[in-house]
């Protein structure tokens, strides 16, 4: 704790109702009179503000100068750009978890409510004083208070963290795939057949994969197999490489390579395109037709899956109000956001949809991994898995960071309190991504338990309970207002539980 929430925990219970009764005094002069402020736990208005997205793909913002010269073509493609992210790889998987035409429907419907409660997180940050816009956490502190400010920073944390886990299981694959591909592709002694357990194909299409039905099982491991192993060697090696690139003081370095993300989105757009013209269409949608490979239901009980990882795929609440700060035109802020979420929905349904309905192996066998379902030896895999492999080593240092900048800055009141704090915190966030990696490398059901989770704080529940407190401040809280926000607080909070209820139903 920091040392003012320290000593307030210090003292007698008549001073802590005056306190209490001081804050609400405060809160109530903030709404009326005061000009908005920076968060206590955030940077200041000469620093950088690292922003996390849906799928912890960084937004950077530096400029917090009171010209604006930011176009809305430009605010769009950020926040695409932002919202575009890992879950992409999972959003097949995903599809698979909800049926083809009820995945599809959803994808549309958690897309409409992501973007209707940026929206409130947007006109809450104009709603103080003179109308300019405050961070979110401010907005929450005096409407909600402080307790609620900290639990907004603790749901960005575990966002955060999640987002470390998914990258290092991420990384540890395509490292691996990689290792394997240039193993295979450099040893002359070895025939095309002598690696099947490398390449995992299948005779009919020998770039897509099926681990139920191509896994070749060895008794006897070459030395090879048995130090470059997925998830018990590749995680820790790891360590050697990203463990010393965290400790730096400064992300700055890293931030330049942050529109490789754009990269990897493109790249991987036309890799499906290229994969579905091949493949052509492989989907029976015909429930008499169950037992052929190409057949996918249009429903499953285990969509749940599916809204989880669409609540962080969609994920924008806790930077939009970085992205539009510098809007030139800000009247059109709103509109922009809900093309930004439209093209958004767009690129995932598309890569969703076109992948699973072409991939020609049943359907059972997607991945939430879909470059998975890609044999070792295939090309434009193995540039995909090299890309995305160089962009996320550069984005991981960021996020721990940002964890870093959060965490140590409400408990330490520096970034950098000392070697010793950096050190441990991060050696702390590496074991548990590694032990994930190790232990339970399935980032599918990662993705949509933490979506499920900062969908229903962070981006439902609380911008949904300041508009609440906002209306009934104003007078204009309606029985209708009430009842269709505390409705979609609800949805989230059931979206959450749902994922401990299907756990052992996801496929």
């Amino acid at each position: 704790m920091s040392r003012n929430m320290t000593a307030r925990v210090l003292r007698t219970p008549h001073e802590m109702d005056r306190d209490g009764a001081a804050e609400e005094d405060e809160r109530s002069s903030l709404l009326r009179t005061s000009p908005p402020t920076w968060s206590s736990y955030g940077p200041s208005p000469d620093q950088p503000n690292l922003q996390a997205d849906s799928d912890v793909d960084i937004v950077i913002s530096t400029d917090y100068e009171s010209t604006r010269s930011q176009s809305s073509i430009v605010t769009i493609f950020s926040m695409w750009n932002t919202m575009m992210g890992t879950s992409l790889l999972s959003m097949p998987w995903a599809i698979k978890q909800a049926g083809y035409l009820n995945g599809i429907g959803l994808l549309i419907i958690m897309a409409g409510i992501m973007a209707y409660t940026s929206y409130r997180v947007l006109t809450a940050g104009r709603s103080l004083a003179t109308g300019a816009l405050s961070e979110f956490s401010d907005v929450v502190r005096i409407y909600l208070g402080r307790v609620f400010e900290v639990a907004a920073i603790v749901c960005s944390l575990v966002t955060l963290l999640g987002g470390c886990i998914v990258y290092w299981i991420l990384m540890s694959n395509f490292l691996y795939h990689i290792g394997v591909f240039i193993k295979a592709h450099t040893d002359s002694s070895q025939s095309h057949q002598d690696n099947a357990s490398y390449f995992l194909s299948t005779p009919r299409f020998s770039d897509a994969t099926c681990d139920n039905l191509t896994e070749v099982i060895h008794t006897n491991k070459t030395k090879f197999e048995t130090y470059w192993d997925e998830t018990l060697t590749v995680p820790l090696f790891l360590i050697v490489v990203l463990f010393p690139l965290i400790n730096l003081k400064s992300p700055t370095f890293f931030t330049k390579f942050n529109s490789l993300g754009t990269l990897s989105v493109i790249y991987l757009t036309v890799f499906v395109i290229v994969k579905a013209s091949k493949w052509g269409i492989n989907l029976d949608l015909n429930r008499h037709h169950a037992s052929l490979p190409e057949y996918s239901s249009n429903f499953e009980w285990s969509f749940p899956a599916l809204t989880g990882v669409s609540a962080l795929a969609y994920f924008l609440q806790n930077a939009v109000i970085a992205i539009v700060r510098n809007q030139k035109h800000p009247e059109n802020n709103v509109r922009d956001l809900v093309i930004a979420y439209i093209c958004v929905c767009i690129t995932y349904t598309f890569m969703g949809a076109v992948f699973y309905a072409a991939f020609p192996l049943a359907k059972s066998c997607i991945e939430d991994n879909f470059l998975n379902n890609i044999a070792s030896d295939d090309a434009m895999a193995f540039v995909a898995r090299i890309g995305l492999f160089f962009q996320m080593s550069c984005v991981f240092p960021l996020l721990t960071f940002i964890i870093r900048a959060q965490l140590l800055q409400f408990t330490c009141g520096s970034v950098w309190p000392s070697a010793k704090h950096v050190i441990g915190l991060n050696a702390v966030l590496v074991a548990v991504s590694v032990l994930f990696a190790i232990f339970m490398p399935k980032i599918g059901h990662i993705i949509s338990f933490v979506g499920a989770f900062c969908g229903f704080t962070y981006a439902i529940a609380l911008p949904c309970a300041v508009y609440i407190f906002a209306c009934r401040r104003d007078g204009n809280l309606t029985f209708l207002k009430l009842a269709f926000h505390g409705f979609l607080i609800f949805l989230g909070f059931i979206n959450f539980v749902a994922q401990f209820v299907i756990i052992g139903h996801a496929k």
